[in-house]
């Protein structure tokens, strides 16, 4: 079997360090919280919440909203995904929920269960410069 590796994409060859890990065999349930990225490759159940990555590994499953950075699922999540960045769903990744994302990429073989979103920050209207009324004098010399 085939594994997918980071480096399919420029952007992400550099991983980010993981600085809270529910490691494989471990179970948790409750409201995470960080600043920092995450990696879940044990159970978890709840909400998370990242101003980090956000990683929910090859033998990781969330049944949780999941909120992040960027996130990348390789394993199993049962709930809702929302990200200001990428979203990538590689050919182990399975989810069952909505997504909304920036960029979302979904390697051959990965699986989405219910409705994607994707839109970019509008950007502010260029200023159009307004025609000046005429004076009364102006429009009589006219």
């Amino acid at each position: 079997m085939k594994k997918w590796r980071l480096s399919m994409f420029k952007d992400l060859k550099q991983a980010k360090p993981t600085e809270t890990l529910i490691g494989q065999g471990s179970e948790m349930e409750g409201v995470l919280k960080c600043k920092a990225g995450v990696r879940i490759e044990g159970k978890f159940q709840g909400e998370i919440e990242s101003t980090g990555e956000v990683i929910v590994g090859g033998t990781g499953e969330a049944h949780s909203n999941i909120k992040g950075a960027s996130v990348l699922i390789a394993g199993k999540v049962f709930g809702d995904i929302v990200t200001d960045g990428k979203l990538v769903l590689t050919a182990t990744g399975h989810i069952v929920g909505n997504v909304e994302a920036r960029s979302f990429v979904i390697i051959e073989g990965g699986v989405l269960s219910g409705e994607s979103r994707m839109e970019k920050i509008a950007e502010a209207p260029a200023a159009v410069p307004q025609k000046r009324k005429k004076t009364k004098a102006e429009a009589r010399r006219a």
